[in-house]
């Protein structure tokens, strides 16, 4: 079965409450929204805590009967997870600043890579970051979902609550300041 038809047999299943179906979704999609969550709020203990509350809240959408407010159980995530960081910093209004010379950056990287290539993708990691951070909140987040979490325009237009057709030109823009930044 592919990701995308397991996908949607977990969403399917999940509009019928099953237990199982979420704890598969929990495994597919933990790291995921992890990652999300740590480079937003940069403490492994926050990130951890943030995603148990991010698939907590989402078991209860299920439980409200809310799903049929979202297209994937992916976007559903994700929205999720975008509002528990924004509470999240309501709370503590906490500027979130990415070090990245903390173990907990470097640890984000699959260990299961050779040192090398490990070594290469935290050069180019951080590389990357001292970009995005060069950029506006809301360019970087959406050059996250897009590039990194590896989502459509339609999920991350979705969790933005924007039309397809504006995340589209708010994904040129934002390639297009942080093509201007690399330039410089």
């Amino acid at each position: 079965m592919t990701k995308g038809n397991l996908e949607k047999v977990l969403y399917s299943k999940l509009k019928d409450k099953d237990k199982e179906a979420f704890i598969r979704a929990y495994d597919l999609y933990l790291d995921h929204i992890y990652r999300f969550i740590f480079f937003k709020v940069n403490q492994k203990e926050e990130a951890e805590d943030l995603t148990s509350h991010v698939f907590l809240k989402t078991w209860d959408y299920i439980q409200n009967n809310k799903l049929n407010d979202y297209k994937t159980l992916k976007s559903l995530l994700y929205k999720v997870a975008r509002n528990v960081v924004i509470d999240h910093y309501r709370k503590t209004s906490q500027q979130a600043n990415i070090h990245l010379d903390s173990p907990e950056t470097i640890g984000a990287i699959d260990e299961r890579q050779d040192i090398k290539s490990q070594l290469e993708l935290t050069s180019d990691l951080e590389s990357v970051m001292k970009k995005l951070m060069e950029l506006k909140a809301e360019y970087r987040e959406v050059i996250m979902l897009k590039y990194v979490n590896e989502l459509t325009v339609a999920e991350i237009a979705d969790i933005l609550e924007k039309s397809r057709g504006n995340t589209r030109v708010l994904i040129f823009r934002a390639l297009k300041a942080l093509k201007a930044i690399s330039n410089n």
